[in-house]
């Protein structure tokens, strides 16, 4: 018997990167599963720069916020967001940030990373590391399928709900996909 999905999701970084809209895309691929999804966010100075957080409940919940030590999982856009908002990861969790791994701030979280800034510049998109932070964490999940508290959604839905947003946008859907795809191939991951 296969289990419901239950993950709680933390998605982290500054305004500007994109936060809400890895949020969304999550939830409409949750949507497209046909599974119940909450979403919540908080961005008090996001317009300046200052920190988004939201929160991403998939499954039967009756609320949206997700508490400390309750998360199955961190997407964090900013390194320095490691240290603000890993105390939501549980135990066994999975973190996936946007940084080097030599330059990640000390925590006791165990965090796959990529270098999503550089990347972006590769592919010369800057304002995609949302996607490749989002396609890495594909990745790592497709890596570990047995694994309970890996992502709920695979690279194809993602790339389904992109396809479906941007429809009539040829140029910003092939943007997008080239983005999402240097991600979840990148090699050069920490």
């Amino acid at each position: 018997m296969v289990e419901p999905v239950r993950q709680q999701i933390i998605i982290s970084g500054i305004g500007g990167q994109g936060v809400l809209f890895v949020t969304r895309l999550l939830a409409e691929a949750a949507i497209g599963k046909g599974l119940p999804v909450f979403t919540s966010e908080t961005h008090g100075m996001a317009q300046r720069g200052g920190t988004v957080l939201s929160h991403l409940k998939v499954g039967g919940f009756s609320s949206p916020l997700i508490r400390p030590l309750q998360a199955n999982g961190l997407l964090v856009l900013k390194a320095e967001n490691v240290l603000q908002h890993g105390a939501f990861l549980k135990s066994g969790g999975w973190a996936v940030v946007n940084g080097r791994s030599d330059a990640m701030p000390q925590t006791n979280i165990s965090a796959d990373t990529i270098d999503a800034d550089t990347l972006a510049q590769k592919i010369a998109n800057p304002k995609s590391i949302n996607l490749i932070v989002l396609g890495f964490a594909l990745a790592k999940a497709e890596q570990t399928p047995e694994h309970q508290d890996s992502l709920f959604c695979s690279f194809e839905d993602i790339k389904a709900v992109l396809e479906s947003r941007f429809s009539k946008n040829k140029e910003l859907l092939d943007a997008s996909l080239k983005a999402l795809h240097a991600g979840f191939s990148a090699e050069g991951a920490e």
